[in-house]
């Protein structure tokens, strides 16, 4: 029976693996430029980067006047102080409302869009070129991208492309020839994010949970038929690249299986991967609408593990956080409620783009939430409830290495991480090259 199921899973490794040694290659691979360079997006520093310093003594409209001139019945979302085309003005959500006469932007025409554009690039406008686009192309292919079409793309002649939203009037994407290479060689193949695949959302998903589930099973596979031939002898019974194969599947085939079957978590194809959504939305609604509280009240209002800290360095008040957090959250109640200085095992990013100091809410209620929010901005940065925690590390942790002690102490992590993919890259060369000469002699036998 051993010996049936020993052999049944080798000629299932086999080909299965001949079906997927080019994509595990092509994952290692991109793998290894992914860790470095990621696909091209635009972020909340560079869009302070970008931005023209504001002329307070230009502003002569209060928000709540500007925004009331909207006749919106409901609060916006968000609010922001911008300058835009020289001028102070008030973006609410995806209205634009100037503040030095009251009076909101009506569309966004190409001559306004090229003037943005330029000026996100500091190029001059007449040099670059327009192309309209209502659908999708390779750097606009997410979901966030849909209510903003049209884009009005402008090229410059040194490779540069800024995406202008003509909904919106705002730089949503930006790319380099060297973003775009990077791109090509990482995220694109790493993710599969084909443009012909991608457009269709669904369809891409169920084509990316499917191949790094069944290449999960293809290298837990390979995985338990390597132990099965060398643990009686201690011996690899092979030579050549079969050799080759089964050493190095003995050393890294685990992370190869572990890789792929973290990959397909990021696609959240399991009830439990999904976060405190609801929650946090109620909570991230209440932070913009305000509420003041005394920093005694709140301090009381979190209970005994709340600890004494000096609130006075932060621009936002931790009390008028806290106190529209415990607002949000009711029934439920803040148990926890403390400043995070470091990064620690939930609150983690090796490009150190995470704020600190940051605020921690843990709350009583059924998934035991905790939350992460940035205090100059009130944002909700990193979010979980006791389901995904444990996605936390079943994807992020295996997936991407994101450990505590590796990401404190660079380049530890580079070292680790380089090392596998190079090795995971090396089994994968290997089985390209049996998979080849398998094909060949099963041709060959054929037209014999």
């Amino acid at each position: 029976m051993t010996s049936r199921l020993r052999k049944l899973a080798i000629f299932v490794h086999r080909w299965l693996g001949v079906l997927f040694c080019t994509l595990f290659a092509m994952w290692f691979f991109s793998g290894m430029v992914l860790a470095y360079w990621d696909f091209p997006q635009i972020t909340d520093s560079d869009v302070v980067a970008h931005s023209q310093v504001i002329d307070p003594s230009r502003i002569q409209v209060a928000p709540d006047e500007a925004y009331a001139r909207l006749q919106h019945e409901d609060p916006p979302h968000s609010a922001l102080l911008i300058m835009f085309d020289g001028r102070p003005a008030y973006r609410f959500d995806h209205v634009l409302v100037y503040a030095d006469d009251g009076q909101p932007q009506v569309g966004f025409p190409p001559e306004l869009t090229r003037s943005v554009a330029a000026e996100w690039l500091q190029q001059p406008s007449a040099t670059a070129t327009l192309t309209v686009l209502d659908g999708p192309d390779q750097f606009t292919l997410g979901g966030e991208f849909g209510d903003l079409r049209p884009l009005d793309k402008y090229s410059w002649s040194d490779g540069a492309d800024v995406y202008v939203s003509e909904v919106t009037g705002e730089v949503v994407q930006a790319t380099t020839t060297a973003s775009r290479l990077g791109a090509y060689f990482g995220a694109i193949p790493h993710w599969l994010y084909f443009a012909p695949l991608r457009e269709n959302g669904p369809r891409w998903s169920k084509v990316v949970i499917w191949t790094s589930g069944i290449g999960a099973i293809t290298a837990l596979l390979g995985l338990i038929a390597g132990l099965w031939v060398t643990w009686p002898t201690k011996r690899i019974p092979y030579t050549g690249q079969k050799r080759w194969h089964v050493f190095l599947g003995l050393i890294f085939g685990v992370f190869a299986c572990t890789w792929a079957f973290s990959g397909m978590l990021s696609m959240d194809p399991f009830p439990f991967s999904a976060g405190p959504e609801e929650m946090g939305g109620r909570i991230d609604h209440a932070l913009h609408k305000g509420g003041m509280k005394t920093l005694e009240q709140a301090m009381a209002d979190a209970g005994p593990n709340a600890k004494e800290v000096d609130f006075m360095e932060f621009p936002t008040d931790p009390a008028a956080i806290f106190s529209a957090v415990r607002d949000a959250v009711e029934p439920n109640s803040v148990v926890e409620f403390r400043i995070v200085t470091e990064y620690e095992a939930y609150y983690l990013d090796r490009h150190h783009k995470h704020p600190l100091p940051a605020l921690f809410v843990r709350l009583n209620d059924a998934g035991d939430s905790m939350f992460y929010i940035d205090p100059k901005t009130a944002r909700i940065i990193e979010a979980y409830d006791s389901a995904s925690r444990w996605n936390r590390w079943l994807y992020h942790g295996l997936h991407s290495l994101d450990l505590p002690w590796l990401y404190a102490h660079r380049p530890a992590w580079d070292i680790v991480i380089l090392a596998l993919l190079a090795g995971g890259a090396w089994l994968s060369v290997t089985s390209l090259i049996m998979a080849w000469q398998l094909l060949q002699r099963t041709f060959t036998r054929g037209a014999r």
